[in-house]
């Protein structure tokens, strides 16, 4: 097996490490499971290290001055720099070697000063030990991510720890380089197709990381390289004879602007309340400070896909505070930071020489950039809807293993690059699969089809997006669900829900949907290529040709009954209103018709499989058929009632 190369996203809050092989680049986790290693280290009383990640993170508390998060802020600069971190962080800044930033530790041998390359080395080395669990062999070499900002002292200083830590630092690429490759940005470029993509023209990206910490824009510019050979940090992608230039044109940002600050909004709302509830003068007790950052987080959290959420806190001696936060609420007090976010993304455009319009591909990154006001304001600005299909939190580490893949001769299958692979569409009630975008079609391309509720006033609808050729949700892949809320309620079969899937150019997929009357709309992205190998393709075609038969016998049968169970309504509802009116030999064949239906679906319920199709369907028609006089009385009797609730004083129009 060839020695691995992984890639690493050596975060400020997070880090995590990702490899990349034939079925594309993955997030690897430890063994509980988790992606996400806090870039925290704690260390001991005689300043050995003892705890690293989320154990440390949990108990920074206890032991702030021996705990050490944010080390990444202090990488490769100087103490007389970091000025004005004084106060801010617990732990001490002291001047180490030739003047550079270091943290002094107490110890009960005296203080001990220890660089934040070392910090950061704990972290890198903890990472290794995750992927060589996973890949069950020594990993030596890594792509590791860094802000674009960082200079060349920041750039070296993050080698360094790389060494300490075991690794190669094989090449340092900038965040949202790595981001765009995650995304395959320019993969329609290398592939020579004229229609998706102009090679003499640069597309531009902008980059949007609004993480816990943090925020900063990068404006990228993607090019062709000529000049077989030349490599830089940010020379991403390369060939023989040419290949991909990723170019910074701009960054910009705000290092003490983050989802921190839209939680400590929350907070102080909070704490307003309950001193407007309690007096001013009240001193809440170190538990309740750290339960209202738990619930402001956790608030924020839900409030990205709900609509409120329910907050209880209690401060002791019998004093408690409940209140419902709103998204509402919550937007308007996250809209100050939102707007300085803007603000930056203003200047980013400035300082490139671009207006919004200029702009191809918006890419997210960062855990705050699921706030859905934030995605709806970045929207505004750019006028594009931005790329949010990859998680934000996880998109650095897997452009990084991307790019380690190519380092390594690796090339992922780019399985959108031409075709979509595989069919494309949602599930059904009964658990069939609606196709809208078959295999093989040339992207980018796009589909809708119009569907409905079955149930009579359901106000939200499920639409999960699949992936496969066989007929069935459970022979699929899924690939991602979400809800259409808000949806008034009607009838079933009323409600008009447009559902489009878009694959653009670079092989992501949007699905929105609509209710057309109402106008409530929401959407999802995903990568579907992400997961499949070549190999993974072709045996999923093999088993729909093997299974084709059955499954569009499974598939017809289920529709039947569906259909069946809404005419069954709509005729049990129309013979409620007309029962009194109809000939006993028509109500009669009319029962005995439904009765004959309902044992088609009762069958159909037991085993699709042996069900009959085809008299299925006859036992529909001849119902459907046989009720039409049902239909017209109950029309008629609609009729007459509207006609006589008109008033007989009601005034004539004028002639």
């Amino acid at each position: 097996m060839p020695e691995p190369i992984v890639g690493i996203d050596l975060g400020t809050t997070n880090s995590l490490v990702a490899i990349c092989d034939a079925a594309g680049p993955r997030i690897l986790t430890d063994e509980d499971g988790e992606a996400l290693l806090p870039s925290v280290v704690r260390f001991d009383e005689r300043g050995a290290v003892t705890v690293v990640g989320r154990a440390a993170r949990e108990s920074a508390v206890e032991f702030p001055l021996a705990t050490v998060y944010s080390a990444k802020r202090l990488m490769g600069r100087s103490a007389a720099e970091l000025e004005s971190l004084r106060g801010r962080l617990p732990y001490r800044v002291v001047a180490g070697p030739r003047g550079v930033a270091a943290i002094e530790i107490p110890t009960v041998v005296g203080p001990r000063v220890i660089t934040p390359q070392e910090v950061a080395a704990h972290v890198l080395e903890r990472l290794r030990r995750v992927a060589e669990r996973h890949l069950g062999q020594s990993v030596q070499r890594a792509v590791i991510t860094v802000p674009a900002y960082f200079d060349d002292a920041q750039r070296q200083a993050t080698r360094d720890a790389a060494r300490i830590a075991g690794l190669e630092a094989v090449r340092i690429i900038n965040e949202p380089t790595a981001a765009s490759l995650a995304y395959g940005l320019g993969h329609a470029r290398r592939a020579g197709r004229a229609d998706l993509a102009d090679a003499s023209k640069p597309e531009r990206i902008a980059v949007f990381d609004f993480g816990g910490g943090t925020f900063d824009v990068s404006i990228l510019e993607l090019s062709r390289e000529s000049t077989a050979g030349q490599g830089s940090a940010d020379a991403s992608l390369s060939g023989e004879r040419s290949g991909e230039l990723f170019q910074v044109l701009s960054t910009a940002g705000d290092t003490a602007l983050g989802g921190d600050d839209l939680d400590r909004a929350i907070i102080d709302l909070l704490v307003g309340e309950l001193q407007a509830r309690f007096g001013t003068s009240i001193e809440l007790p170190p538990a309740a400070r750290q339960a209202l950052r738990r619930f402001a987080e956790g608030a924020k959290v839900a409030l990205s896909s709900q609509e409120s959420t329910r907050l209880a806190i209690s401060i002791g001696e019998g004093r408690s505070h409940e209140r419902v936060l709103t998204r509402d609420e919550f937007e308007r007090l996250a809209a100050p930071y939102i707007e300085r976010t803007l603000r930056c993304c203003r200047r980013a455009l400035t300082d490139a020489g671009l207006s919004p319009e200029a702009i191809d591909r918006v890419v997210m990154v960062g855990g705050s950039t699921r706030i859905p006001a934030v995605r709806t304001a970045v929207e505004g600005l750019f006028g594009t809807r931005p790329y949010t299909a990859l998680d934000p939190d996880q998109v650095v580490a897997l452009g990084a293993a991307v790019q380690a893949a190519i380092i390594a001769g690796q090339r992922r299958d780019l399985l959108l690059l031409d075709v979509v692979p595989l069919s494309i569409g949602i599930e059904t009630v009964g658990g069939a699969v609606a196709k809208l975008v078959m295999k093989n079609s040339t992207i980018p391309t796009r589909a809708t089809e119009m569907f409905s509720t079955s149930v009579d006033g359901q106000v939200n609808v499920r639409i999960h997006v699949l992936q496969g050729e066989r007929e069935l949700v459970q022979h699929c892949r899924s690939l991602g669900q979400f809800d259409l809320q808000g949806i008034p309620p009607m009838p079933a079969g009323i409600p008009q829900i447009e559902v489009e899937l878009l694959v653009d150019q670079n092989g992501v997929l949007e699905v929105s949907a609509v209710e057309r009357r109402s106008g409530k709309r929401a959407s999802i992205q995903v990568v579907p290529s992400y997961g499949l190998t070549a190999e993974e393709v072709e045996r999923i075609e093999r088993e729909s040709f093997a299974h084709a038969r059955t499954d569009m016998h499974v598939h017809r049968v289920i529709d039947l009954r569906v259909n069946s169970n809404l005419d069954l309504m709509w005729i049990a509802a129309a013979l409620e209103r007309v029962r009194g009116e109809l000939e006993p030999t028509l109500l009669a064949d009319i029962e005995s018709r439904m009765g004959a239906l309902r044992g088609f679906i009762a069958a159909a319920d037991r085993d699709a499989v042996s069900v009959d199709a085809d008299a299925f369907y006859a036992a529909k028609e001849s119902l459907d058929r046989a009720s039409v006089p049902i239909h017209e009385a109950s029309i008629r009797q609609s009729l007459q009632v509207s006609t006589d609730m008109r008033s007989p004083h009601q005034p004539q129009s004028e002639a």
